[in-house]
């Protein structure tokens, strides 16, 4: 595992280079690397929670947790730099992004791209029989229960 510090800031304390080089990011991996031309810029950065490990300003892993229905909470956009790939920084993010969510969140939901599901199973997710095409890349809805002191009581 690799041992990167992870960082974790609302869209009003990233600094415009962090926010340039996570834009810059998402667009190289989902839309050049993944020949697959969509709009990144959904309106929902703005609420989102942004979970990162960079090395200067190169960022080399991220992913955004979104506040969805209740006590759920949606993580996505989850990439890593192709140059940082195979040192388990995707585990590192999910795993924070998870820890974050414990103390708030029931659940979280992930929209995993297929080749994915074993990578998300192996974090404690679940299908929930969910298959569909977004942006012509096959996908599935997963979910993970927390442990949360709200269910507690």
């Amino acid at each position: 595992m690799n041992s990167s510090v992870v960082i974790s800031k609302d869209f009003n304390t990233l600094t415009k280079t962090e926010l340039y080089a996570i834009l810059a990011l998402r667009v190289q991996v989902f839309c050049v690397e993944q020949n697959c031309p969509y709009q990144d810029l959904d309106d929902q950065d703005q609420q989102a929670q942004h979970v990162f490990t960079k090395d200067n300003d190169v960022i080399m892993a991220y992913a955004r947790i979104i506040k969805g229905k209740q006590e759920t909470y949606h993580i996505g956009r989850v990439v890593v730099d192709e140059r940082h790939r195979k040192k388990g920084l995707a585990t590192i993010i999910m795993q924070a992004c998870i820890d974050e969510l414990k103390s708030k969140a029931r659940r979280v939901e992930i929209s995993a791209q297929s080749y994915l599901t074993d990578f998300y199973q192996g974090l404690g997710f679940k299908s929930m029989g969910e298959y569909y095409l977004e942006d012509d890349i096959p996908h599935e809805k997963m979910q993970r229960a927390l442990e949360t002191s709200a269910q507690l009581w």
